[in-house]
């Protein structure tokens, strides 16, 4: 079985991606925010104790702040004292805050969002590389919004937009190792990040300017992780982005 670390793993996508992994045989570890996170870490591991098979370890949970390199070299050295190596690393985890302008856009803020969502694939996939081998797959969590931009969420936007870059530009660096490196663009999705972080008028409405009329689950999109993570279904595949996003056409 290979050993799979995602990042965010507590819920919405990050807890479907853990799931689909342990029902085929993975062993998986993920982080999560201590004190913010705590109820939805102990349900995802109950769910991934019922989900792993025989020949999987048992799963593993860390509480880190991913947006600072020492905690991301902990996390790492953690997963291979307990199971030896990585052959998949899935960075997921992302923030958010609503802000109509720029303006109101602080820079603490700005450093924060950027520290979590694109500061942390730096990290974590530099102290990651030397417990990856050959066949191994990185994939990272991009969005729709990388494309069609968004007002509201111009920072976030922004770092998914870093993380296309990120993911063509690095997969370009480990082709030769054999490591290969893709992303996953979701469409609006029911995730908690949603009702935390959007008015109500905005969750009504969540999804209804895709072709399909609605959001997606985080179910629908953990197959894409799942397809880029096997080598034998997606070995001609690096650098590249998948799009589950309710019919958009994006220039991917």
């Amino acid at each position: 079985g290979k050993v799979a670390l995602v990042t965010g793993g507590d819920s919405g996508i990050g807890r479907a991606v853990c799931l689909i992994f342990a029902k085929e045989g993975a062993t998986v570890a993920f982080t999560y925010v201590k004190g913010v996170e705590d109820r939805d870490k102990d349900d995802t591991l109950k769910m991934l104790l019922e989900a792993k098979t025989s020949d999987a370890q048992e799963p593993l949970a860390i509480a880190a702040d991913i947006g600072y390199d020492e905690d991301c070299k902990q996390v790492v050295e953690f997963v291979v004292k307990e199971y030896g190596h990585i052959d998949i690393l899935v960075n997921n985890a992302a923030e958010q805050h609503l802000k109509n302008s720029i303006e109101d856009i602080t820079e603490q803020q700005l450093e924060r969002v950027f520290r979590t969502n694109i500061f942390s694939h730096f990290f974590l996939v530099r102290h990651a590389l030397k417990h990856m081998k050959e066949g191994s797959s990185i994939i990272n969590s991009t969005s729709v919004n990388a494309y069609t931009g968004k007002a509201e969420t111009l920072d976030y936007t922004s770092t998914k937009g870093a993380i296309v870059a990120f993911t063509r530009g690095l997969a370009q660096q480990l082709v030769n190792r054999g490591i290969r490196v893709n992303a996953v663009a979701p469409g609006p999705v029911w995730t908690p990040v949603q009702p935390a972080t959007m008015p109500a008028e905005m969750i009504q409405n969540l999804g209804s300017d895709v072709p399909m009329k609605r959001a997606g689950q985080p179910c629908e999109i953990a197959p894409c992780y799942l397809f880029l993570a096997s080598l034998q279904d997606s070995s001609y595949f690096t650098g590249q982005v998948l799009h589950p996003n309710g019919g958009m056409i994006v220039n991917a």
